[in-house]
């Protein structure tokens, strides 16, 4: 199997243009972040960080036996280019982020809309505890105890209309914080993502508010982010401020970055390989070697009948 190379992580035709654009230091700088992007092994302990010590969580396995990846690594050790695609520094440029006070409007196609504070909807719907394992589309992954609770919950809240087909969710826009959304040449913000109506519904589907037994750092998407375990991790959208029911299919934040090479489903398969990787396989944090990605990594028998009929071979 062909490892991934540190250039296969930033979309192929982003990076070209940006090359064809930006020559001498920022070159070299655009070098240095697709070398943080890859997947060599992760560091701990980022300097100047503070992360604390995780608090209490039921579980130390997944359903599946698997062990949780280590807090440090969790919460050291990710995707957020709002802040930077290094996902090494995503704790230390997100460090300062302020997410009080925050609201979250949903709506749209919604009998009840209604706009909450993040304290409204904490004391709405009580914690969870969900020990999910989380598949990166660049074929690394973790196991991680999140705090939430289910997206349906809300949903039902705000009453769907009948003509309510889709899910539309939506991270904060503000440069000034999240300094990576400076960045238009690449990518059009806001971070936009989406679901089918019965996916949204599906018990699995979890708007966390924290993992390991404490609040969301702002690293991992404060105070409130998706999480959809059968997909690949770019669908659990960060920091979102609005969640919309609405008729027609969403163009997700990827699907508009490269829509060759992401589509709106995003399901984990092992047998549809990204265009430049293949995705057999993934590397679990904390672990050495490789594993076998497992078909909706490893949910098929919740999720699977949301794709009856549907060609899985389209779907990537």
């Amino acid at each position: 199997m062909k490892p991934i190379d540190p250039s296969e992580i930033t979309p192929e035709h982003l990076y070209l243009s940006r090359r064809t654009f930006i020559t001498g230091a920022a070159a070299v700088a655009a070098g240095a972040v697709l070398a943080g992007c890859g997947l060599g092994e992760s560091k701990t302990g980022t300097p100047g960080v503070t992360t604390g010590t995780p608090g209490s969580v039921s579980s130390t396995l997944d359903e599946l036996g698997d062990p949780l990846t280590s807090y440090q690594d969790v919460t050291t050790y990710n995707n957020f280019y709002e802040f930077t695609t290094n996902k090494d520094g995503v704790a230390t440029a997100a460090k300062d982020f302020t997410f009080t006070p925050w609201t979250v409007d949903v709506g749209g196609l919604a009998a009840k809309p209604r706009t909450f504070a993040i304290e409204e909807l904490t004391g709405l719907f009580p914690d969870e505890e969900r020990v999910y394992r989380l598949r990166c589309v660049e074929a690394w992954s973790m196991v991680i105890p999140w705090l939430g609770f289910p997206l349906q919950k809300l949903l039902e809240m705000v009453e769907p209309t009948p003509e309510a087909h889709y899910v539309r969710f939506e991270t904060l826009l503000d440069p000034e914080q999240m300094p990576g959304q400076k960045d238009t040449l690449s990518f059009s913000w806001p971070y936009v993502e989406g679901l089918r109506l019965d996916e949204a519904m599906n018990d699995l589907t979890l708007l966390s508010t924290g993992l390991y037994g404490k609040r969301l750092l702002p690293q991992n998407g404060a105070p409130l982010r998706l999480v959809v375990p059968w997909k690949y991790g770019f669908k659990s959208i960060k920091s979102i401020v609005r969640i919309q029911l609405v008729a027609e299919q969403p163009v997700s934040f990827w699907m508009a970055a490269g829509p060759d090479e992401y589509g709106f489903y995003a399901n984990v398969n092992p047998n549809v390989d990204h265009p430049r990787w293949s995705q057999k396989s993934e590397r679990r944090i904390g672990e050495a070697g490789r594993r076998d990605t497992l078909m909706f990594n490893g949910y098929e028998e919740e999720v699977a009948a949301l794709y009856a009929g549907m060609d899985l071979s389209k779907d990537f």
